[in-house]
């Protein structure tokens, strides 16, 4: 296959790491939209900025520039840049391949409102405005980019309603390393990869306070009693959020030591203001950018997100860790499946 990955951060470059060195022998091209970058990573076959340490496989090549010839021959289209710009990406790809050639975004979260009173949205709305032509899903699941990047076990989840996306992806990536699972509930995917990274943000603040595993234990399973009901609203299938876009997502995102959003909330227990825990990571923290808009989006379909709020109050700044505690604990009592 040949497979084009638009994107060269830390996961874009797992993935094409992992896809070139398989042994199924692909054909894998690194897009970098900096051409200085681009050209250190092809003379020194690594990322240094971002995978320090893991060496290109032979058939891994870094480009840059115009991608239409590169985009229009392809098997596989893979968009690894932050939810920010997946929109702007779509509508470049659209009219070089049409339905040719499946694309899946790796990218996770909802994106900003485009307009006063607007609702923020999902990847597949996104391409459902923008690019409905595209044979188009996402590329999902608990996964650290370190980890697979040097091989490391792992599993993933392919995710669309177009069995074209399912199978690319499928044939791309799964091997002796990567498992790849997959599902058509793009809607749960995509809402279990937006909301977790929301929820690592709180969990990391409870690891920070050093309020016990308990605590943390509850605020995972409660985390995924909300995930779960605005997923449920916004059309996604309830077994979906106990599989790896769901539950297995969330408890690595929550728990473990590479979690950047998870390290956000650790910060902000610290006392560290938002902007200075952001700073320090070097790396993009969907958490923090698509907190409110998981928090408004649920408020237009009526579903209650308690912890979610609580997260937003804290990163605007009207609570303080402690008092966010203490408004989630002196919640009136409900019945668990609510």
């Amino acid at each position: 296959m040949k497979i084009v990955v638009l994107g060269a951060g830390a996961w874009g470059t797992a993935l094409a790491i992992n896809a070139a060195a398989s042994p199924a022998g692909h054909a894998v091209h690194l897009w970098a939209r900096d051409a200085a970058q681009a050209a250190a990573m092809q003379q020194q076959r690594a990322n240094t900025r971002y995978l320090p340490g893991v060496v290109f496989p032979p058939a891994l090549h870094v480009c840059s520039g115009a991608f239409d010839s590169l985009a229009a021959d392809a098997d596989l289209l893979i968009i690894a840049t932050p939810m920010a710009g997946l929109r702007g990406m779509l509508l470049q790809l659209s009219p070089l391949v049409g339905s040719r050639v499946p694309v899946a975004w790796l990218c996770k979260g909802f994106e900003a409102p485009q307009s006063p009173g607007s609702a923020g949205l999902l990847g597949h709305e996104i391409c459902a405005e923008v690019a409905p032509d595209l044979v188009a899903g996402a590329f999902s699941g608990p996964s650290f980019a370190q980890e697979v990047a040097r091989g490391q076990p792992a599993a993933l989840v392919a995710a669309s309603a177009h069995a074209a996306v399912r199978d690319a992806l499928v044939a791309a990536f799964h091997g002796p390393q990567l498992r790849v699972y997959a599902s058509d509930d793009l809607a749960g995917v995509e809402v279990g990869g937006a909301v977790k990274n929301v929820l690592a943000i709180a969990t990391g603040l409870c690891d920070g306070l050093a309020l016990g595993l308990n605590a943390r234990a509850a605020l995972i399973t409660r985390g995924l009693a909300e995930m779960t009901r605005l997923g449920l609203a916004l059309g996604a299938q309830p077994g979906t959020f106990m599989g790896l876009g769901g539950l297995g997502d969330l408890v690595l995102t929550a728990t473990g030591d590479l979690s950047r959003n998870r390290k956000v909330g650790l910060l902000l227990a610290e006392g560290k203001t938002l902007q200075q825990a952001v700073e320090s990571l070097g790396h993009v923290a969907e958490g923090v950018y698509c907190a409110r808009t998981v928090v408004q989006r649920a408020a237009r379909l009526g579903v209650e997100m308690p912890i979610s709020e609580a997260v937003v109050a804290l990163l605007d700044g009207r609570t303080t860790p402690g008092e966010a505690v203490q408004a989630l604990m002196g919640r009136e009592p409900t019945a668990e499946l609510g």
